[in-house]
Formats: structure tokens, sequence, C-alpha cells
């Protein structure tokens, strides 16, 4: 054979080798899909199953829950039909009581009526006995009804004027031990924190402003503004028809004080919005207590007093801004350091005790419109507290003659005291208001009966009445002190107390010859 041929031989049994071998494969394959689809339709099947299974076991616990939430009404229904059963019961019960007793009360009504009737009958016999007693006594004591009730009238006048009289000196006696302390307390606290004449113009500023708009702009949109100015300063704002003016009102000089600061800032700044208030009060009132420090500083300087607690100084400050009947209180108390350290000169005392306790006589006045309790006992607890000797404590203590002064300091200030409030001009109780309230007080005093002559003594402190001795009996005496103190009580205003001192006395005279 030719070569060719033996070639083209070989190619062919190649080709069929291949081909039969790619055959092998192609039946191993389409075995293997076909495996591969056998085993993929069983896994099918068996995610059927599955989820066959789960549905089943879904609806069984959604029956079961059902069954369960089912069961839960019904309980909860036949329990709220047993409460409902059960109140009717009980309302059925307070009905049947109730009807029980307005039966009882109509029973009670009928018996009422039935014994009012009786006893306006035993009324009318009452009466006509009465009035043959009356004619009987009349005939027998040949006196009319209305002479006899006059003589009757008059013999129980005595008989009370003479018990009450005796009541009140019983009462007095009983009462005298506490009743002065008790006294002073509620008179200070209410001289020292109402004092109606005064009250307006130490506890109103007024803020002038550049023009009538600015008042719009300090209620701002809805009044936020003026609540927020309000709200941080403690102060309240009184926006009327007053030409442009705003009035500010608050018992607390300092934080009155703060208020006109931060508002004249922005007035002046002219950005006044919440904000701007809130960061505005603020520094203004850092300024205050810096000018309070210095002014307390300042004050304890003049005198010549070191060592004083930081906290005495700070309230000594507060008092720049506070005023007693117009006056400075701040300025009375370097008024009496500087008059009591002169008068302990003069008797040979230490200054400077004298000083220190002139200066801090009233600082319990520079939180006693914050705290309870009167100036005096405010100023003793926080000398004490911060460090005063007893002296100067005793001093600020017996400055009102609230205890006896037992020291010679305490005895300085409290004339320093007198001295500083007393001088003319140096508190807002004119001449002319000084000299009515004098003769209202002598007017009120001979206004009663038996009343011979008055004097009002100590500046309008004290009136002493004398009494007719022939007129006015000791009894009388008592009754006519109490009645002219509770006229003067309730138809004058006054500062402090008055004492009504009536005196009776009888002088017998004989000439010797």
């Amino acid at each position: 054979m030719e070569p060719t041929m033996i070639i083209l031989a070989v190619l062919g049994l190649c080709i069929l080798i291949y081909a039969i071998v790619l055959q092998i494969k192609l039946s191993e394959q389409s075995k293997s899909i076909k495996d591969m689809d056998r085993i993929n339709q069983q896994k099918l099947r068996e995610v059927e199953e599955q989820i066959a299974i789960q549905k089943k076991e879904a609806l069984l616990f959604a029956k079961e829950a059902l069954h369960e939430q089912r069961e839960e009404f019904e309980r909860e229904v036949k329990s709220r039909r047993n409460e409902i059963v059960k109140l009717e019961d009980k309302l059925a019960q307070r009905e049947d009581k109730i009807e029980n007793k307005i039966q009882e009360l109509t029973d009670k009504e009928e018996a009422y009526n039935k014994k009012m009737d009786e006893l306006y009958e035993k009324e009318d016999i009452l009466a006509d006995l009465v009035q043959k007693q009356t004619e009987e006594l009349q005939r027998v004591s040949c006196m009319s009804q209305e002479e006899a009730r006059n003589i009757l009238l008059q013999q129980i006048d005595k008989d009370l004027t003479h018990e009450y009289a005796v009541k009140i000196r019983e009462n007095e006696e009983r009462i005298k031990q506490d009743a002065e302390i008790k006294a002073r307390e509620i008179i200070g606290n209410c001289m020292q924190r109402c004092a109606i004449e005064h009250v307006i113009e130490s506890s109103v500023s007024v803020v002038s402003l550049p023009n009538d708009e600015m008042k719009g702009r300090i209620i701002g949109r809805e009044g936020r503004n003026i609540r927020a100015l309000e709200t941080s300063t403690g102060v309240d704002l009184i926006i009327d028809d007053t030409p442009e003016a705003v009035v500010l009102s608050c018992l607390d000089p300092v934080k009155r004080e703060i208020a006109r600061t931060a508002l004249e800032t922005l007035i002046a700044d002219g950005r006044i919005h919440p904000v701007r208030i809130e960061e505005v009060v603020e520094k203004s009132r850092k300024q205050i207590e810096q000018k309070m420090q210095k002014e307390g500083e300042n004050a304890a300087a003049q005198l010549g007093i070191v060592n004083l607690h930081p906290e005495l100084i700070k309230l000594l400050g507060r008092l720049y801004f506070r005023t007693s009947y117009g006056q400075n209180v701040l300025t009375h108390s370097l008024e009496v350091g500087h008059l009591s350290g002169m008068i302990a000169t003069e008797f040979g005392i230490d200054p400077e005790i004298a000083k220190r306790a002139g200066l801090l006589h009233d600082i319990g006045k520079a939180v006693d419109q914050t705290q309870e309790g009167t100036h005096i006992q405010l100023g003793v607890e926080l000398a004490r507290k911060y460090g005063e000797k007893e002296q100067i404590v005793h001093a600020i203590e017996a400055h009102h003659d609230d205890i006896p002064a037992n020291t010679m300091e305490a005895n300085i200030v409290k004339i320093a005291d007198a001295m500083s409030a007393g001088r003319p001009g140096a508190r807002r109780d004119t001449l002319e208001i000084y000299i009515k309230r004098i003769q209202k007080l002598e007017e009120i005093a001979t206004s009663f009966e038996g009343i011979k002559r008055s004097f009002a003594v100590q500046s309008g402190r004290e009136v002493r009445v004398i009494v007719e001795p022939t007129i006015v009996n000791d009894d009388m005496s008592v009754k006519l002190a109490r009645d002219i103190a509770n006229r003067i009580e309730s138809e004058l205003d006054y500062p402090g107390q008055i004492r009504v001192t009536v005196i009776r006395e009888v002088r017998n005279t004989e000439v010797a010859k």
C-alpha cells in the first residue's frame, strides 16, 4: 500500500477512537446530569414536604393561640359579669338602706313636729305666766318694767366693769413674762417688712425711656422679653400709661438695682431679646456684687476696722441699697460707728469695739427681707456665725432694748443709734406729720369721759392721761387705758409702739392753824 493510504487509515482510526471516547464521555455526562436531576427533584420534594409540615405546625399553633385567647376573653367576660352582679347587689342594698333612712327621717320629722307643737303650747302658757308675774312684780315693787330694767342694767354694768378690770389685771400678770418679747418680734417684723407709709418709695424704682415705642420692645413679641427679664431678675415690671417710664417693683433692693442696671443697659444697647437679656442681667449682677464688695470695704476702711469676715463685708455692701424710713442704712451704720467711737473716747473706753459694734449693729437688715426674724435676731446670728466677739453680739442684740444693755459699749451703741436716727432730716418724718400725730394722740385721749388732762411725751411714744378721781375709780382706769390704746391702734399709723399710762391721784389737803 502507499504511504498516503496508510496515513489516512491511521487518521481515520484515530478519529474513530476519539469519537468512541467522546461518545463514552457524553454518555457519562448525560448519566451524571440525570443523577443530578434526580437528586434535585428529591431535594425539592423534601423541601416541599418540610414546607407543608411547617404550614401545618403554624396553622396548629395559630389555632391553639386563638383558642387560648378565646378562653381568656371568656374568663374576663365572666369575671366582669360577676363584678357587675356584685355591684348590682350592693346598689340594691344601698337603695334599701336609703329607703329605710328616708322612712326613719320621715318618722323623726313627724315626732319633731309634734314636739314643736307641744313646745309652742307650753310657750304660750309660760308667756301668760310671765305676764302675770310681771304685773304682780310691778304692783308689789311700785316700779315699771322699764325702770326695773334700767336699774338692773346699771348694776350689771357696774359688776361687769369690776370683773373686766379684774380680768385685765389677771391676764396682764399672766402674760407679762412673754408678752413683751412676742410683741417686739411681731411689731419689729411688721415695721421692717410692711411699713405702709414707706413701702412704695422703698420698693419701687423708675427707669426713664427715650420714647414710648421702647415699651413695646421691652414687652417683646407675645411678652417674651418682659417675661425673660422678670424671670432672670425676680423683679416685677410695671408698664402702664406713664409717659416714657417703666416701674420696677421688688422688696429686695439688690434685685431691684440689678434689674434697673440691666434695663438701662438694654435700652442704651438697643438689642432686646431673651438671650441678650440673660447675658446683660448676669453682667449687671456681677457689677452689683463688685459694687457691694467695694462699698463694704470702703465702710470698714473709713472706720479703720480690720479683720472683718469677707461675708460681713459683703453684707455691709448690701446695706448700701437698703433704706429705713428714707435713711440709707449703710450711711446710718457708718454714722453710728463714728458716734460710738467718739462717745467711747470721751468715756475712756476702747473705741475700736464701740466703732465695730456701731458699724455692725444693723447688719441683720441686709437679709431681713429674705429670711425670717427681726433684724436684731438675724444680726446676732450673723455676728456669731462669722466669729465676732460676744461684746459685739451683745451690743447688736441690746441696741433696741430687746435685752438689757449690760456693757458700756452696748449702751453707747444704743445712744449713737438714737442720735443718728433722731437727728433732724435723718428720716422722712416731717415736722407737720409729727405735730399732727402728737395732737391726734392727745385728742383721742381727752375724748373719753372723766379725763382731766393728757400729755404726749417721749416724742409720741407714750401718752399720760390724768383722770378725775371722783369720776374714774381704779377698776375703770384699767379699762380706760385699754380703750384708749385700742382706739389709737385703730385710728393712727405710727412706727413702733405707744404706751398709754392712766394716772389717778387723790389729794386730801388740810390747813393747820
